[in-house]
């Protein structure tokens, strides 16, 4: 989890942002998957739950975090039929052990969240876990990281008498890296009852780097719809 999220927040505003369009867009690119799936950076559950509709394949959902663990647990404890099809997996992906290698691995906005000496080491563990002509499918935005901007409104959420909001400014920024803080508030009319600073980076490397990365650890890429990047094994 980058350190700038808040858990509190994150289904409040993602369920408004990146994952209707993420469910739109998988079961094409999953269509031929029916055995296992590796979710890297499963979060709380909101695509896990999508992967498990929309192909019959056993799920591994990988998510270091305790307290995005925790939420994406209680999210599939009230689906009895996805106990015994999803596999929690509380490591780090470069900690990675299963029995086999996998027919697909996908990763929801994870690539931000990756530090470039980590995220070169991590695709060659990854694709001694995916099986030949096994698919890779990952979130982009192309274009590096945003340049610094001053603090703005990002999005707001009304949860009974409460508002929660989420605020955002960008301190710093170079060739791939910006330094984000975040400002999470929940207030009652003009009342703040809660708010909480948080301080991290986040990571988009340029095209030609990224894509020098994943060819360098054996991949070859695959069509994908817009929003998404799709790559195989060779």
């Amino acid at each position: 989890m980058a350190d700038y999220i808040s858990p509190v927040f994150y289904d409040l505003l993602a369920v408004h942002s990146h994952v209707p369009g993420v469910r739109e867009k998988l079961p094409s690119l999953l269509a031929g998957v029916r055995r296992s799936v590796l979710e890297v950076g499963a979060g709380t559950g909101l695509i896990t739950t999508s992967l498990a509709e929309c192909t019959p394949a056993e799920i591994f959902a990988l998510e270091p975090s305790a307290t995005m663990r925790a939420i994406l647990l209680s999210r599939l404890a009230e689906r009895p039929d996805l106990l015994a099809r999803v596999t929690v997996l509380p490591c780090d992906a470069m900690g990675l052990d299963l029995d086999e290698p996998v027919e697909a691995m996908v990763m929801i906005n994870v690539l931000y969240a990756l530090e470039p000496g980590y995220r070169r080491r991590l695709w060659p563990v990854l694709a001694d876990r995916l099986e030949p002509g096994g698919l890779l499918v990952l979130t982009w935005r192309d274009g590096g990281p945003p340049k610094p901007r001053p603090m703005r409104h990002l999005d707001s959420r009304r949860v009974g008498r409460h508002t929660y909001t989420v605020s955002s400014e960008i301190t710093e920024s170079d060739d791939e890296r910006a330094t984000c803080r975040y400002l999470y508030r929940i207030t009652r009319g003009d009342e703040v009852l809660s708010e909480e600073e948080l301080v991290g980076h986040a990571y988009r490397p340029a095209w030609e780097v990224l894509r020098d990365e994943l060819v360098s650890a054996g991949y070859v890429r695959a069509a994908a719809p817009d929003g998404l990047l799709a790559w195989r094994r060779a």
